[in-house]
């Protein structure tokens, strides 16, 4: 693996868009395993559902690659997720988290681990549910 591939990687993630999931799929393996918080799944047509999945859900979904952090056949991408929310598109929502890859001899993505805090990053943001969550995190410190 090279810094080169790292470099590669991000440049997919940060201009991602409905056009361009094939070209960001192909830097996975044939039977990549893939996980975050609401999905774990293996393989080129599932991981491609759910980056074709996240432009239905959101409006103007894109990645920003803040920092990495490479070790041989591993590395991390500190990210920031922005998007609209169907519901309120004027205002920016943002989701801070990191993803671990791991690489094969090919420099082929065999392991994408994605680590975010759904409560704090998305739960709160939503309306209804977002008062609740917040109880819940004030309840919890008490």
């Amino acid at each position: 693996m090279t810094s080169q591939h790292i470099q590669r990687v991000i440049d997919q993630f940060e201009n991602l868009s409905p056009n361009s999931i094939d070209a960001l799929v192909a830097l996975y393996s044939e039977d990549a395993f893939f996980k975050d918080p609401f999905n774990e799944v293996k393989g080129h047509a599932e991981i491609k559902h759910i980056f074709s999945h996240m432009f239905t859900q959101v409006n103007n979904p894109r990645f920003a690659i803040k920092n990495t952090l490479e070790n041989g056949s591993h590395a991390c991408l500190i990210w920031e997720f922005i998007f609209q929310l169907k519901q309120s598109p004027e205002i920016n929502q943002v989701i801070r988290g990191c993803t671990w890859m791991t690489f094969d001899e090919e420099s082929l993505i065999t392991e994408h681990r994605d680590y975010w805090d759904a409560a704090e990053e998305l739960y709160e943001k939503i309306p209804v549910l977002g008062a609740l969550m917040r109880w819940l995190k004030k309840r919890a410190r008490q």
